[in-house]
């Protein structure tokens, strides 16, 4: 496997002009679809954000134990190369669905992306400075005089000034050095820096699996900063015209999910031989074990995964807009479809 090859969004001045290229050539057109009926299935495509990892498991479970069958859906599932051009892919119908960052999505939505979030699945940021277990890093105090590997204009080194003044350290005694995904975790197993900011549940055990040592976080939400991490994302149009298509995705969706959680190790299982760029098997497990307690806040504790807290959009646009990644918060309505509720049971 390659360095790097998972982990976050950048939004960048490249991406905006790949957005003006998307949104302008158009995809599959307004076409309605609708899910399969009498147990036939459509075929229904879905872009994750990145190669697969643990995250995705639900995904490979859900169609292996027939969840989108029920639903009359024939998913097929492809790699992403980053949250941002899987928002723009879905925005010009590329694909049916996309699986993406939230802050990814809210700044293409602003920059003309005709796309909404029709659920968000990761509701406790992930994002967290990593840092080795035996290094003399054990609370936020300690970064203090260290030098800490991040990749410009993603959400966590976006939030990582909001992150360090919650922690109450000033952001000037912490040295940022900018790398590409790849470089970060070179970095940090060859001890060019003292630890990196990514999303701990994807990164943090494959560095422990190429280094053979633990990994400690340092998590925002510890600190009481929060905000949306991956979810589900439709087309507009789409949304407009096939609402039963969309609705029998989020329901599936969320089943797999719940299914997923009840049975870990079968659901990883399930993703063997899907990806030649698949981690190990027990970094796949780690990574959706670690991905669990990330799929509610205590707004939604309890309800299907998927299901979404007015409270969290509204305190999430605020993160955003607080860090500058969104120029001001707007309502929610904005982003999100709200419609798309799960009507399944937990």
């Amino acid at each position: 496997m390659k360095f790097g090859i998972r982990t976050l969004t950048t939004i960048g001045a490249a991406a905006v002009a790949s957005v003006l290229v998307l949104t302008g050539c158009g995809g599959g057109g307004n076409d309605a679809k609708d899910p399969g009926a009498d147990g036939k299935t459509t075929p229904v495509s879905l872009m994750l954000n990145w190669y697969p990892y643990g995250e995705h498991a639900p995904f490979y479970y859900g169609v292996q134990e027939g969840i989108f069958a029920e639903h009359g859906i024939d998913l097929k599932i492809s790699a992403g190369q980053g949250s941002t051009k899987t928002a723009q892919a879905t925005g010009s119908k590329q694909t049916d669905f996309g699986w993406a960052d939230t802050p990814a999505v809210l700044s293409n939505i602003d920059k003309g992306v005709k796309i909404k979030s029709v659920g968000v699945y990761l509701q406790t940021t992930p994002s967290a400075v990593q840092v080795f277990a035996d290094s003399n890093i054990r609370t936020p105090a300690d970064l203090a005089g260290k030098t800490i590997a991040v990749s410009a204009g993603d959400a966590p080194t976006t939030t990582f000034p909001v992150y360090l003044d919650k922690a109450g350290v000033p952001a000037d005694q912490v040295t940022q050095q900018s790398l590409d995904s790849a470089g970060k975790m070179s970095a940090m197993l060859s001890g060019r820096v003292d630890g990196l900011i990514g999303f701990a549940h994807d990164q943090g055990p494959t560095i422990a699996n190429k280094s053979g040592k633990e990994v400690r976080y340092l998590r925002y939400s510890d600190q009481g900063l929060n905000f949306f991490s991956n979810g589900l994302i439709a087309n507009e149009a789409t949304i407009e015209s096939s609402p039963e298509l969309v609705q029998a995705m989020v329901d599936a969706t969320s089943e797999a999910f719940a299914a997923a959680v009840a049975n870990p190790e079968a659901a990883v299982a399930a993703m063997e031989g899907k990806d030649p760029q698949l981690p190990p098997q027990q970094v796949l497990l780690q990574q959706w074990q670690q991905t669990i307690p990330l799929l509610s806040t205590p707004e939604t504790a309890g309800n299907a995964p998927g299901t979404n807290s007015e409270a969290n959009w509204r305190a999430t646009v605020d993160v955003l807009s607080s860090a500058k990644l969104l120029d001001k918060a707007e309502n929610p309505a904005k982003y999100w479809a709200a419609e798309f509720t799960p009507t399944t049971k937990p």
